[in-house]
Order: structure tokens, then C-alpha cells, then sequence
């Protein structure tokens, strides 16, 4: 096992803690792939090797430090590649590294009576229609002829699906840098039921964002919102005691954008479609992806006095901002 994946538990208003927690990860590997908003991958295979422990003892040690450094609980899974060390955090508990052992053997039986949603990348769709023949559990997807399956899902998709099934994991820890991202996140002093006050909140993370990237002179292809609601188990572990669970959206923009009327007309577009209705709010988030230079960057040429009168002004108001404080000015809605 030399793959593991980490959730660290983070609690609302932390989400922007994530890079240093990566740091900490760091320490032991520099093969770190963030999973935002409160993940990650770490290899550990010369880790193992240089610390003369295994990945369940570097994942002891590693909680451990991230409790005692930085108030975070996290857990972890382990196992033979990325794929497999996703799935093991799945059946995670607090305190305890779930591990994959790397005989083949061994993956089989861990996988065979998993439903065929569990596996990543697999969605509800795919999911519905495998089912719709039998093949609900990822054993019987990996026993099943293979043009069976791309008879069903196509030829490249049944292909990989009947590779990971029978758990063949080509996946590899990507390292990406921090600074690829910005988040913010907007915490309410109490559970928040008020539309127009989720909407404020979107409004005022959008802007921090937009006038973060302008300062940074970087521009972002994805806006990603995480909606953390209260007193309900944990989306990802199931557990139970009050830990929120977040609703998490993301949506590729139509240029790559610093422009604050623009990220937050997209936060607005990805809240509505959520469709919430009287949901306890605890916290929102916003995260920018996908960073790049702005000088760079392409975009389409407009024609609409309006947008070039709303731009110079925002460059007015960042300079105002840069001399006078964040809050020197500010949208109508904010104030």
C-alpha cells in the first residue's frame, strides 16, 4: 500500500485551511494531488523507504500531527493506487487507516460486492443502466464479457469500467500546486435559512475572489460552490454527531475570468440550480480553479459600452481598495 488518500476534517469557515494542510503532506512526500475542498493524495512510496515505515504507520503518524499541528482530524484510506485508496476512504472510521492490500486477490474480494456507483468516475446513469442487466455489483461487471459491456456503455468506457472492476488501477498521483486555486468561505453566526442572505454571502465571497485574482493579475477557468448544511451525517463517511454535510457544484466559466460581476453572476446561476428549499445553511464557499497568467488568457472581443464602463470601474475601486482597505468599496448589495 503505498497510495493514501486523506479527507481532513474541516470544520465551516476552514475550507482555505487546505494548503496548509497540504504543506504538512508535503513534509512526508512531495507527490501531493490536492482534492478540494478538504482532500487529498499523497505517495508514499519513497516515503516508506526513507522513514523505514509503511503507509499505515506514515498514516498514524500523519493524523496524529495533523491533530496535535493544526486541529484537524482526518481520514484516511490506503492502498496499491489512487483508484483503490478513494475507495478504501469510503469505508474509513476515525482513527483507523482502511486498507487495500495490493494482492490481486485480495483487491478482488474488497471490490466484488461493492455497487458499481462506488467506483469513481462512474455515474448515476452508467449506474442505472447496468443495472437495468444485472450487473449491479462490481464483481459482476468484471465477469461479464467485455462486449457485453460495450454493447452497453460504449467501447472505451465498458473497456476501462471492466479494467477498474477487476481492479486494475492506472491512475497516479498528480502533484498540483496550491496557488492553482483560491477559496474563500462565508460562515453564519447561526444555521441560515434566508435565500437573500445565502445570496449575499455568494455576492460577497464572488467578490473577494474576483478582487483576489486581479491583485494575484491571474484569471480562473472554474468556479467551484460548496454549500455546507448543519446537524446531518457526513457526506462522505456516513458517520454520525452533528458533522455538516456540503453540497458541492462546479462549473466551467465561458472565458477564463477575474471580472467579479462575472463570478458571481456563475455562483448565483450554480446556487439556484441546487434548488435548496428552507435548507439550514451553516456556510458557503467559492472556490476559483484553474488559475492562469491574465495577460495569457483570451477573450471575446465585445462591443457593449455597458461591460467596458462596469470594468474601469472596478479598476477604479480596486485601487481605492488597495489604498484604503477591502472595505473602502463595496457592491450596493453589501452595504
Amino acid at each position: 500500500m503505498t497510495i493514501l488518500c486523506v479527507c481532513f476534517q474541516l470544520p465551516p469557515a476552514s475550507e482555505a485551511d487546505l494548503p496548509r494542510l497540504l504543506g504538512m503532506l508535503e513534509e512526508f512526500t512531495p507527490v501531493v494531488q490536492a482534492l478540494p475542498p478538504d482532500g487529498a493524495l499523497a505517495d508514499l512510496r519513497g516515503a516508506e523507504r526513507y522513514f523505514g515505515r509503511d503507509a499505515v504507520e506514515l498514516a498514524s503518524v500523519i493524523r496524529v500531527r495533523s491533530l496535535a499541528l493544526h486541529g484537524v482530524d482526518c481520514l484516511i484510506g490506503a492502498g496499491p493506487g489512487p483508484m483503490l485508496a478513494r475507495m478504501a476512504l469510503r469505508d474509513a472510521a476515525p482513527g483507523v487507516t482502511r486498507t487495500v492490500p495490493g494482492e490481486p486477490d485480495a483487491i478482488a474480494e474488497f471490490l466484488a460486492d461493492k455497487p458499481v456507483a462506488a467506483l469513481p468516475g462512474v455515474g448515476a446513469a452508467t449506474a442505472r443502466t447496468l443495472g437495468d442487466y444485472g450487473l449491479d455489483t462490481l464483481g459482476r461487471v468484471a465477469a461479464a464479457p467485455l462486449s457485453t459491456l460495450q454493447r452497453l456503455i460504449g467501447a472505451k468506457a465498458g473497456r476501462e469500467l471492466r479494467e477498474k472492476a477487476s481492479g486494475v488501477d492506472r491512475g497516479r498521483v498528480v502533484p498540483n500546486a496550491v496557488s492553482r486555486s483560491l477559496a474563500t468561505e462565508r460562515p453564519f453566526a447561526r444555521d441560515e435559512l434566508d435565500p437573500d442572505r445565502h445570496r449575499r454571502a455568494l455576492l460577497s465571497a464572488a467578490e473577494e475572489i474576483g478582487a483576489r485574482l486581479r491583485a494575484l493579475e491571474k484569471v480562473c477557468r472554474t468556479l467551484t460552490l460548496t454549500v455546507r448544511y448543519a446537524d446531518l451525517p457526513h457526506s462522505r463517511t456516513g458517520s454520525s454527531g452533528g458533522t455538516p454535510i456540503a453540497t458541492t457544484r462546479s462549473r466551467t466559466l465561458p472565458e477564463p475570468t477575474a471580472h467579479s460581476p462575472a463570478l458571481t453572476r456563475t455562483a448565483y446561476g450554480m446556487y439556484e440550480a441546487l434548488g435548496l428549499q428552507r435548507a439550514r445553511v451553516r456556510a458557503i464557499a467559492l472556490r476559483a480553479e484553474g488559475l492562469d497568467p491574465a495577460d495569457q488568457a483570451s477573450h471575446q472581443l465585445t462591443f457593449d459600452p455597458v461591460d467596458e464602463k462596469v470594468r474601469r470601474i472596478e479598476e477604479v475601486a480596486d485601487r481605492a481598495r488597495a489604498k484604503f482597505g477591502p472595505r473602502a468599496v463595496m457592491p450596493g448589495g453589501l452595504g
